[in-house]
């Protein structure tokens, strides 16, 4: 990543959001927590995150509610499902609520990395290919605009 990514950990147990946090920050990523779905709504309207780790359980929602809350006020951001309860209807409701990845827990630290990693690294060549169509699209047009002035 040409920069640092921003990271936010939702989940109402403060001692896996804390070790998260850590973890993430050792990798030089810039983390940021909340205990439940509401607060994490309210830091990603104020702030930007790449990437958010919502756990399945939440105290004030589940965590496929707040997928879709997201997915509709920041739906360019990687959205990693946690849980520590792993059945199939929790897997294929994530994944029909737009879930980019699900993770059991307790997570293994070199799955989270590498599905944070290549996440990431997916996450920057679709903005980088988005940007090179929107420059085609404009250059395309300009010329357009300039035959017609020229003609």
């Amino acid at each position: 990543m040409s920069e640092c990514a921003r990271i936010l950990v939702v989940d109402d147990d403060e001692g896996i959001r804390i070790a998260i946090a850590a973890i993430l920050e050792e990798k030089r990523y810039v983390v940021d927590t909340a205990a439940n779905g509401k607060e994490a709504v309210k830091k990603c309207n104020a702030n930007f995150y790449n990437v958010v780790l919502i756990d399945y359980l939440l105290p004030d929602m589940e965590g496929t509610e707040l997928l879709t809350e997201l997915r509709e006020t920041t739906p360019k951001m990687v959205k990693i499902m946690v849980t520590g309860y792993p059945t199939l209807q929790n897997a294929v409701a994530s994944v029909n609520k737009k879930a980019d990845a699900f993770l059991i827990k307790p997570v293994n630290i070199e799955t989270l990395l590498r599905t944070v990693h290549e996440l990431l690294r997916k996450q920057e060549e679709d903005e980088k290919y988005s940007e090179e169509k929107v420059a085609e699209f404009i250059e395309t047009r300009f010329r357009k605009l300039a035959r017609k002035i020229s003609s």
